[in-house]
């Protein structure tokens, strides 16, 4: 009988330590995956920052030879401002959801790999 309790009493042992095994491995495959994913896209936010400063000092560049060509500079920026309320209108209304599932599906097959 002692035999018995002995023996389930390594059972539920081994039962727990295979739990706390298994949720550490959950943790463990998580944080890779994370891991994975944000050293995917970091790449991808550092090139946009530099595009970004890029894009900025082209407009303010081009907003200003625009204005000199109009006459009055605050007209070239008005006219970029423009531009670029255009091109975020048809973004909103035409491409939005193209957009939110290229993104989605980057991040997935990012997760999924």
């Amino acid at each position: 009988m002692e035999d018995n309790t002995k023996l389930i009493e390594e059972l539920i042992n081994k039962a727990a330590e295979y739990g706390k095994t298994s949720f550490e491995l959950a943790k463990l495959k998580a944080l890779d995956k994370t891991s994975d994913v944000i050293s995917s896209v970091a790449p991808h936010c550092v090139v946009l920052v530099v595009l970004t400063v890029f894009m900025l000092f082209l407009n303010l560049g081009f907003a200003l030879w625009l204005g000199e060509i109009l006459g009055t500079v605050f007209y070239g920026f008005i006219v970029v401002s423009a531009f670029y309320a255009v091109i975020a209108f048809i973004l909103h209304f035409f491409m939005h959801t193209w957009l939110k599932r290229h993104v989605s599906d980057f991040l997935i097959k990012h997760a999924l790999k």
